[in-house]
């Protein structure tokens, strides 16, 4: 079987970034200077292991994290390889024996002093997310503050999901759902949200009576390091096993083992749609349970009665937050033909006030791309929208600087349905498509493969009941004069079609993380079957 996550550039791009990491490894580290002395107070070093599960260790490759807005390296991580995650598996197995009897409210009581311990360490979290990822700091403290808010979601949790107990057929009977954990969750995160992710599926994980490994992104090791340290506090201080909360930071093998080991019994993955076809068809070919978070090619579409001094405001932060890096990041603006060229005029000027810089200082809205292969993808994107007929209303060109800096872009003059327009880049450019109506903008939204997020600016009623209902978005996330991105935790998060269908955070999908048992009890003395059968009598 072909390697997982080695199928696609994205992961060939991967494994020659680590290599890169490897080359610098005898460079000086951000960590030694005293500007950055700080992330020692999340008991972080020049050296860390990133094998966690009770005990730290970790027998893979070292490799370096690099700061994407400047290019220097910040600290080592020894990887685990794959006698590492199966001694894992096993610790994780044994602790989740001891997890499964706990009662739910007793756990939802652990997972909310995981919660208070991410809170008291929060901003310095937020700027080791700014520091290694790249997104600015109020993102960053943001990112931690949704995993804190999630843990106080499955707090309330713990004493709420529920089967149901329905009406028998049958006299002497009662007939119940009976939900109960799964056992050991597999999380694979992405870079783009190296914190968040991990707490919207541990926290519900954990309230459910599951056990979790986490393979943590190849490029943001030191959150996941830092992130597992607080994790190890809260269990050690409740006499618990530390491999309920198991990492192993890995490469392409950590991944292959995950999605064939039988032991994981649900893998949730977030990242690429190519990778995720892989892992999901992987897991599928054991009869596993995979929840899928990959790409999307979102859309804002803009009516002739839109306000469009609140589309402005949405846009900029849908279009240029995070660098465009974002899953939910805005790729396309469907606009009425009536306004197309004063939003795409009023966007411009937008974007050439936003401040750019050092993710980490105050005042930046806007910071570098995580890596050179998403400034790689950044241009091959411009190119070939030019190519197919595009015109950079503004942008286009990398940033001289040190660091992965590009500048925002907007494209107009492409068809809809163009191969640039149809491909997610995950970068910032958004292409703006002018449409003369709302039915044809809708058809617009829904051509892609993907379907995460979208969102309509109208006044009318009668809009935007059109837009939620079954001939609307065919996404996942359904907005109404509001960005395609900044979801809140208490609604199920997900898409479909090539988004890959799972469900994460809040709703029911807590759900994904348990199975159901419909359980039939007969109380009394006799034994009618069902459907009034009669047998033998």
């Amino acid at each position: 079987m072909a390697t997982i996550l080695r199928v696609t550039r994205q992961a060939l791009v991967i494994r020659s970034s680590l290599s890169h990491c490897r080359r610098l490894s005898s460079a000086s580290m951000l960590i030694e200077q005293e500007k950055y002395s700080w992330l020692e107070q999340l008991g972080l070093s020049a050296e860390n292991k990133g094998v966690f599960n009770g005990e730290w260790g970790g027998r893979g490759e070292v490799v370096t994290s690099m700061c994407p807005s400047n290019g220097e390296p910040i600290a080592k991580v020894t990887q685990g390889n794959v006698e590492d995650y199966r001694d894992t598996v096993q610790k994780a197995m044994a602790a989740w024996d001891v997890w499964a009897d706990v009662p739910a409210p007793k756990r939802g009581e652990v997972v909310r002093q995981i919660g208070h311990a991410l809170r008291e360490k929060v901003d310095l979290l937020g700027a080791l997310v700014s520091l290694e990822m790249g997104k600015i700091r109020p993102e960053g403290v943001g990112e931690v503050q949704e995993y804190i808010d999630v843990c106080d979601y499955a707090v309330g949790l713990s004493r709420m999901f529920a089967g149901r107990v329905l009406p028998s057929e049958r006299p002497g009977h009662a007939l119940l759902e009976q939900w109960n954990p799964l056992g050991l969750v597999g999380i694979i995160t992405a870079f783009n949200f190296p914190v968040a992710v991990y707490g919207w599926n541990s926290s519900i994980a954990l309230t459910c009576g599951n056990v979790c490994i986490w393979k943590g992104a190849p490029t943001t090791p030191l959150v996941s390091v830092a992130i597992t340290k607080i994790l190890q506090s809260v269990l050690e201080a409740n006499n618990l096993p530390g491999a309920i909360c198991s990492l192993v930071q890995g490469s392409t093998d950590i991944g292959q083992a995950m999605a064939t080991d039988t032991n994981v019994n649900l893998l949730s993955f977030t990242g690429s749609t190519p990778v995720g076809n892989v892992v999901g068809t992987t897991v599928q070919q054991r009869f596993g349970k995979v929840l899928l978070e990959l790409g999307g090619n979102n859309a804002i579409i803009v009516l002739d009665d839109a306000d469009l001094d609140m589309v402005v405001r949405s846009a900029l932060f849908a279009c240029v937050g995070t660098a465009g890096q974002r899953c939910t990041t805005t790729r396309r603006l469907i606009l009425h033909e009536s306004v197309h060229d004063e939003v795409v005029a009023r966007l411009k000027k937008a974007y050439s006030q936003v401040p750019m810089g050092d993710p980490l200082d105050d005042g930046v809205l806007y910071g570098p791309m995580h890596s050179q292969q998403g400034v790689d993808l950044y241009n091959k994107a411009i190119e070939d929208a030019k190519a197919q007929g595009g015109k950079v209303e503004c942008g286009g060109k990398v940033v001289d600087r040190p660091g992965y800096y590009v500048e925002p872009t907007i494209v107009t003059g492409l068809p809809h349905d163009a191969e640039v327009v149809h491909r997610e880049t995950f970068a910032p450019i958004v292409y703006a498509l002018k449409t003369k109506s709302m039915e044809e903008a809708i058809a617009w939204n829904n051509e892609v493969k993907q379907g995460l997020s979208s969102s309509i600016f109208t006044g009318n009623l009668g809009n935007v009941f059109k837009w939620i209902g079954p001939k609307g978005s065919d996404c996942g996330i359904v907005n109404v004069n509001i960005p395609t991105s900044g979801a809140e935790i208490g609604g199920a998060f997900g898409g479909e079609k090539h988004t890959g269908g799972g469900r994460e955070s809040g709703s029911d999908a807590w759900k994904q993380y348990m199975r159901r048992a419909t359980c039939t009890i007969n109380y009394g003395k006799e034994l009618p079957l069902a459907q009034g059968i009669k047998f033998g009598e």
